[in-house]
């Protein structure tokens, strides 16, 4: 554990974050990861993946931050659209419908913002001290990981990717099978092969992962709200004169909340660790947890605090909870940490078990940008909230061609090539055709990001079986992680079996 704390690295850190530049850049991320988390169909996700090239010429510190303000912003914005619509702005904001909407139409519109805001950054900070105090932990065993266990360890992340990711369990298949297909481009690890390049120098290097981001992100909501032209959705608030005073709850309100803000950030950090889960998931558990767990269960979805709270506590405590594998293992656990990972890779700072070692004081800061962004969110959607409503009343359609330039200036300032603009046009239309089909995202981008790690140390562990084959008896994680995949997989075709049966007898 000593090996994995400085002192001084801590105080570097965090001096780095407490620069006026840093600060200013951070409250500037959270205000426009607010706004794009409270507007439908714009998502923390995209908020980062169109800023993420504006960060090129930041300093490692000040584009980490803004990335973390965005983030955590983003996330927290989707409270707003689903309380004040009962449109969820994002996926993790599923669950705060179900009450957040019924307290906005009671006339309660402020206590359940107030309400929302505040767990929410409660579920921040409890999700950044497991973080601080887990991550080095996790660190200190993943540094002992040779091929066997990286091998395994990815199989495993893409087998719950697979089978936690939507419902239909060959969909979620075919998608992280794509992403393999499309991480196998240009040349092979160990032996340096070319492969699938189609003769073109240009894809002799593989796709970089910015460009796929996005275009499955950006571009293809470009394509929807093209669609969507003929018949736009027209969102009006009706609630015009919200505010919010104090808190909007008082005291005693808040302290009757102590134990569902712990159980269900507990329940969000431990969901945000297993990669592709999601926010949505993280708050659909918990709302059923506070539920199940309640005196008076049957006032769930007339409009009451405890459904807020369990929501919106633990997608925000998954926060800290994602960023655990990605830092100390390089694998991201949604979609907005695999654009992190991408900006950490930009700002030369590699996620893995020497992380603590090679970036220690990256990595404090990266602690102090999420508290600092956390006390950002909580001061602007508590003093903010009328200049977001006003944003929620703009026709969503009117934001995408200023999104198609930034998606071409990102492209090409990937590495200064026409080509990628055609990369992010191509997976564009890749992404649209999975809605079409109902193929989820977030496998192929684990695969994309999972499958080459999985391709060098599976090889590299065939290596190694070879010349001594029962050496992987030695490895008792790897061996764990193996078992624990053909659970899931068992699992997972055993729950798909149940589904189907129940559906035929509907």
């Amino acid at each position: 554990m000593a090996d994995f704390f400085s002192l001084s690295e801590l105080f570097s850190g965090f001096a780095a974050v407490a620069d006026p530049m840093v600060i200013l850049f951070i409250f500037i991320g959270v205000f426009v990861g607010i706004i794009f988390g409270s507007i439908p169909g714009l998502t923390a996700t995209m908020a980062i993946v169109m800023f993420l090239p504006m960060t090129y010429v930041m300093s490692p510190i000040q584009g980490v931050s803004t990335l973390i303000a965005l983030y955590i912003g983003g996330i927290s914005g989707g409270l707003i659209a689903a309380i004040l619509l009962n449109i969820p702005g994002t996926p993790s904001s599923i669950a705060t419908c179900f009450d957040g909407c019924p307290m906005a139409k009671k006339g309660e519109a402020g206590k359940a913002l107030g309400t929302g805001v505040v767990f929410s950054f409660f579920g921040t900070i409890i999700g950044i001290i497991v973080l601080a105090l887990a991550a080095p932990l996790i660190a200190a065993v993943a540094i002992r990981f040779g091929p066997y266990e990286y091998s395994t360890l990815s199989l495993c992340a893409l087998s719950l990717v697979i089978s936690l990711t939507g419902k239909d369990l060959i969909k979620g298949l075919i998608s992280g099978l794509l992403g393999i297909m499309f991480a196998t481009v240009g040349l092979a690890p160990v032996d340096s092969a070319k492969r699938f390049t189609l003769g073109m120098s240009e894809l002799t290097s593989g796709i970089a992962l910015l460009t796929l981001l996005i275009g499955l992100f950006a571009v293809t909501e470009v394509i929807k709200a093209a669609e969507e032209v003929r018949n736009p959705l027209k969102a009006q608030v009706k609630y015009k004169n919200v505010s919010i005073r104090g808190f909007g709850f008082s005291l005693k309100e808040g302290l009757a909340q102590k134990w569902n803000l712990l159980r269900s950030s507990l329940i969000g950090i431990v969901i945000g660790i297993l990669p592709g889960i999601g926010g949505a998931i993280s708050g659909m558990l918990s709302y059923t947890a506070a539920k199940n767990q309640s005196k008076h269960p049957e006032k769930f979805g007339t409009g009451i605090m405890d459904g807020i709270v369990a929501s919106e506590s633990a997608n925000n405590a998954g926060i800290g909870g994602a960023m655990i594998p990605m830092l100390t293992l390089g694998i991201p656990g949604d979609a907005a940490t695999a654009m992190l990972l991408g900006g950490l890779m930009v700002h030369q700072i590699a996620p893995g078990p020497l992380i603590f070692e090679k970036n220690g004081v990256e990595v404090y800061g990266i602690y102090g940008a999420m508290f600092v962004a956390a006390i950002a969110m909580l001061f602007f959607e508590l003093f903010g909230i009328k200049i977001f409503i006003r944003v929620l009343k703009l026709q969503k359609y009117w934001l995408m061609p200023i999104i198609m330039m930034l998606c071409i200036v990102g492209a090409i300032g990937n590495a200064n090539r026409v080509f990628d603009v055609w990369n992010v046009l191509f997976f564009g239309i890749v992404g649209f055709a999975m809605i079409k089909s109902g193929l989820p995202h977030v496998p192929l981008i684990l695969g994309f990001i999972l499958g080459p790690i999985f391709e060098l140390n599976f090889r590299q562990a065939v290596q190694h079986y070879l010349i001594d084959p029962m050496d992987v008896l030695s490895h008792p994680i790897a061996i764990g992680f193996f078992v624990f995949t053909i659970f899931v997989v068992f699992y997972s075709l055993k729950r798909q079996k149940k589904e189907s049966m129940l559906i035929s007898e509907e």
